[in-house]
């Protein structure tokens, strides 16, 4: 039967083949409002970009270009282009997009065009391509997403086969992207744990730079799964030409920043091929993740604007949706607590204003209580001793108290020491016959094995079932995968961290489809999971365990680059206690708000402004979690911040300002807003002031037109250290 299969894809190469040629100089148009991706079907059959930039305004100036322009001219290598999906073997001299080794051990590949097609989807076109190799039953499906109005485009590929055994995948690119700039410059994101998402930028020269990362699971801890690459000179906030690009994968990522020696050049993300030659059966089909870009004109504000106007609506769980304040027990208790306590904080929650009461870790085990972080991960029950009544009574307690019951699970790990791993060690990754080495004490289950998945499944699940009123999940993940061996996949090993990944994403699914009103913060020991396929299934994201108030003054302005911030989490803690609950909460605000700090260690004062914070930020929501953001002022660039929000109506906006390290005789300069409407006129007033405090603000109360405000501004930064400042603007 395989055979009969091969003979017909056989044909239907040559078809395809033939096909190509009457399509020869076929021009295929992927646009939005804003960018036009050109792709042309060359004299040769083969694909190629001839263009990607600002949109062209007549549909008779796409069929211009020359895919052969690109070439070089150097006699053997005059056929090489800019092949929009180039492969390994074949004439290109540098790095592919796909690579493959074929049944018979040919490492070859050519894609001719065979055919394309274009529909509406919600919000955007979806453009398919197909290519095919003319000498082996291989097929690959390009696909792009445009969507004109957030000026955005998503890419991913589709391979398959119909070989008589299986291939060898070693390169799988998501897309490729070229460019003919003058000089490209890389801002790239990375740091560690309590340091997440930093900023760094380098000129690219000749070569191959690589943002990679192997860590498996939890695997952005260090280089976080987004770029940005300013074109014909360094990445600016409020000008100049810039690709922004992020990849949707929970797992191991790469990307290729590679310039030829003409200076052109290629980007080319994907998952990273580290590990993970990839056995792929006939009549399977391997799908690569989305790698979601923008290019803006305007500096990276702009494409940040359009990438979070993107995320709201079709790329982030629950995007319209509000989001809940909430009261975190874990910088409070951390293991140590009990019912009583429990309830208590319940009961501080609704005093606070906010919704929620989350549990942290510390709440299940038996056999091996989870009284420290060396045991219990893996058995989901009640610690009885600790909690008699369950989760059942703490549901109970939150009702009582006036609010909603959240709780965390790290569902994906286990402890040596628990009930789990002594009946099944089959189901986690560790090497056999070799000394074990623990990250953080656990060990990472293998989710490539479906009995896994449903016992994953089955931790929320059981949850849900037995307590409907769970309202939320903090779902953990706090270690990389190490020992790295499956015995669940035995004689295919290359195929553990991107079938391990998918694991997570089946078990996730299901989830949704049963449960799709429950939301959940994705956690990975801080900000080590933030992309968005995850964030499909989860409604925000921990940024960072670092809720200093002067480092995740740096942490949310690298992730705010590309998240808006209804996707971004930020407690109010007892980190850094040289800073006010006040400066510690207005950072906390520009995000999903929440608390992670005991009432009784606040003053009077102090409780009566986190509760006015807390209502003030409900009120103003529509503006800081629906709105459109403008960041003003660097904490890179200066030692301040700002950064405004305005509301859909434009008769809203808010300003958060923060002197983080200021000099002595430093020079001030009001702060010019945006996004106003320069017609109207504004009510100016300062907001969240300690009681009894007076505004030292010069232009509070007064009205100003959105001209004044966005050509001469306003008076947000001081010479103080450390102290901010929240102003909200009505429009009269």
């Amino acid at each position: 039967m395989r055979t009969i299969i091969s003979l017909i894809a056989t044909l239907l190469i040559g078809a395809g083949v033939n096909k190509a040629a009457s399509d020869e100089k076929k021009v295929i148009r992927i646009s939005t409002d804003s960018t036009d991706l050109l792709l042309q079907v060359g004299d040769n059959g083969r694909l190629y970009q001839t263009y990607l930039g600002p949109k062209l305004l007549h549909e008779a100036d796409t069929r211009e270009f020359d895919w052969s322009r690109h070439a070089a001219t150097d006699g053997a290598v005059s056929r090489r282009g800019w092949e929009a999906y180039a492969t390994s073997g074949n004439e290109d001299f540098f790095e592919p997009a796909l690579g493959m080794t074929h049944a018979d051990g040919n490492m070859t590949t050519y894609l001719y065009y065979v055919d394309s097609s274009s529909e509406p989807v919600d919000g955007g076109i979806h453009t398919r391509i197909s290519l095919r190799d003319n000498k082996y039953p291989l097929d690959v499906t390009l696909n792009y997403m445009a969507y004109p109005k957030e000026n955005v485009i998503k890419t991913w590929s589709e391979i398959s086969h119909h070989e008589k055994k299986p291939v060898s995948l070693w390169q799988y690119a998501s897309g490729m992207l070229y460019f003919d700039k003058g000089e490209y410059w890389l801002t790239e994101f990375s740091g560690d744990w309590a340091k997440e998402a930093g900023m760094s930028s380098q000129q690219l020269q000749f070569g191959k730079k690589v943002i990679d990362t192997k860590l498996g699971s939890r695997a952005a801890m260090h280089a976080s799964p987004f770029f940005e690459v300013g074109l014909d000179g360094p990445v600016k906030e409020h000008s100049g030409e810039v690709l922004m690009g992020t990849i949707g994968w929970t797992g191991n990522f790469r990307f290729t920043f590679e310039i030829d020696n003409v200076g052109n050049l290629r980007v080319i993300p994907g998952i990273n091929p580290y590990a993970s030659a990839y056995k792929l059966d006939a009549d399977e089909t391997f799908t690569t993740p989305e790698f979601i870009f923008t290019l803006s004109y305007d500096g990276t504000s702009q494409g940040s604007r359009d990438l979070q106007a993107w995320a709201r609506r079709y790329g982030l769980k629950d995007g319209d949706a509000p989001r809940l304040t909430l009261l975190n027990n874990w910088e409070n208790t951390g293991f140590k607590f009990d019912e009583n306590i429990l309830s208590g904080l319940m009961k501080e929650a609704r005093q606070l204003g906010v919704d929620m009461f989350l549990l942290d870790d510390g709440w299940f085990g038996n056999k091996y209580p989870r009284r420290n972080d060396r045991a219990g991960l893996g058995d989901w029950e009640a610690t009885r001793d600790k909690l008699p009544g369950g989760i059942p009574a703490l549901v109970d307690s939150a009702r009582n108290a006036g609010v909603k019951f959240g709780i965390w699970i790290e569902p994906e790990m286990v402890n040596p020491k628990s009930e789990l791993y002594e009946k099944h060690p089959d189901w986690v990754i560790e090497q056999p016959d070799r000394d074990t080495y623990y990250y953080r004490n656990q060990l990472v289950l293998d989710m490539s094995n479906p009995k896994v998945q449903d016992h994953v499944f089955g931790v929320v699940d059981d949850i849900l079932t037995k307590n409907p009123d769970v309202a939320y999940f903090k779902w953990d993940c706090n270690s990389p995968i190490t020992n790295i061996y499956s015995p669940y996949q035995k004689g295919n090993q290359g195929n553990l961290y991107i079938d391990h990944v998918r694991g997570i994403y089946n078990v996730l699914k299901r989830i949704k489809e049963k449960y799709p009103d429950v939301p959940m913060m994705l956690c990975s020991g801080g900000g080590a999971r933030c992309d968005y396929e995850a964030l499909k299934y989860f409604t925000e994201f921990w940024c960072s365990d670092n809720t200093d108030p002067v480092e995740r003054a740096y942490i949310q302005w690298g992730f705010s680059q590309f998240f808006p911030s209804k996707a971004m989490a930020a407690h109010v803690t007892g980190w850094n206690k040289k800073t006010t609950v006040k400066f510690r909460t207005d950072m906390a605000s520009m995000c999903r708000l929440g608390f992670d700090i005991g009432l009784e260690k606040l003053s009077p004062d102090e409780l009566a402004y986190c509760r006015d914070a807390v209502a003030n930020w409900k009120r103003l929501s529509p503006a800081i979690m629906d709105g459109t953001q403008y960041r003003l002022v660097s904490p890179y660039d200066t030692n301040h911040m700002a950064v405004e929000y305005v509301d859909g109506t434009g008769n809203t906006a808010v300003v958060f300002a923060y002197d983080l390290a200021t000099r002595f005789s430093e020079k001030l300069q009001r702060v010019k807003l945006q996004g106003l409407d320069s017609a109207k006129r504004y009510l100016v007033k300062e907001i969240n002031l300690m009681p009894g405090t007076e505004t030292r603000f010069p232009q509070d109360g007064k009205i100003l037109t959105g001209d004044y405000l966005m050509k001469i501004g306003l008076d947000l930064l001081s010479s103080r250290q450390k102290t901010s400042m929240v102003v909200e603007l009505t429009a009269q």
